[in-house]
C-alpha cells in the first residue's frame, strides 16, 4: 500500500470519528430518564436551557417533544414511500432532524429571526426553533407554553389545523399527545429531582 493511500485512509478514518461529536453524536442511551439523557449530553442542557430563557418555554416540554419527533436522532427523517412495494418514491415530507420540522416552516424561521446559518441537526437550532414555534403558538392561539398537550398539537398539526380541529379526526394524534404530556409530566419530577447535576437550579 502506498504512503498515499494510507494517508489518505487515515484522514477519513480522522473525519469519521470526528463526525461523531458535538451535537450530532449518537443519541441519549436511557431516553425515559431526563437526567440521564442530559447528563449524557450536556450540550443538550446547554440548548434546552438557553431555548427556554429565550422564548419562555420549559424544558420537559422541549425535551417530550423532540422524544415524540426523532428519539433525539440528530438526522432523523421520515420514512420512505415506496410504489409497488420496490420503487421509492422520496420522503413522506420534508420533516428532518431533532425537531422535524418542515422545509417551509425551517426557512420562516431562519428568516424570522436572522439565523440564516440554523441546522436541523444542530440541538441549539433545534431547540431554538421549538421555543421560536411554540411561542408564536402561545401569541396566534392563546396556547400556555405549560400546556404540552394543546402545544404538540398545534406543532404537529401547524397552527391553520390546529385551529380548524383537524386533530379531532386522528384518534391516534389525540393517543399521541397525550403521551407527549404524560412524558413531559415525568421528565419535570425527575429533572427537579437530579441530584449532583445541577439540573433543577438550571431550569
Amino acid at each position: 500500500m502506498s504512503r498515499t493511500l494510507r494517508a489518505l485512509m487515515a484522514v477519513v478514518l480522522l473525519a469519521s470519528c470526528g463526525s461523531s461529536g458535538g451535537d450530532r453524536g449518537p443519541a441519549p442511551r436511557n431516553l425515559d430518564n431526563a437526567c440521564a439523557i442530559l447528563n449524557d449530553r450536556p450540550e443538550f442542557r446547554r440548548a434546552f436551557s438557553a431555548a427556554e430563557r429565550r422564548w419562555g418555554v420549559p424544558v420537559p416540554v422541549q425535551m417530550a417533544t423532540i422524544y415524540q419527533e426523532s428519539k433525539f436522532k440528530a438526522d432523523a427523517r421520515t420514512p420512505t414511500r415506496w410504489t409497488l412495494g420496490v420503487i421509492p418514491m422520496g420522503r413522506q415530507s420534508s420533516a428532518f432532524g431533532y425537531s422535524q420540522a418542515l422545509d417551509g416552516t425551517w426557512d420562516e424561521y431562519r428568516n424570522e429571526t436572522s439565523r440564516r446559518r440554523a441546522r436541523r441537526d444542530n440541538i441549539h437550532d433545534a431547540a431554538d426553533f421549538m421555543g421560536w414555534y411554540m411561542s408564536k403558538s402561545r401569541e396566534r392561539l392563546g396556547i400556555s407554553l405549560h400546556d404540552t398537550r394543546s402545544q404538540y398539537l398545534a406543532y404537529h398539526e401547524g397552527r391553520t389545523g390546529f385551529s380548524r380541529g383537524s386533530y379531532n379526526q386522528k384518534p391516534w394524534l389525540l393517543r399521541v399527545a397525550s403521551e407527549v404530556e404524560t412524558r413531559s409530566h415525568v421528565y419535570s419530577a425527575q429533572l427537579s429531582q437530579c441530584n449532583g447535576q445541577r439540573s433543577a437550579s438550571l431550569f
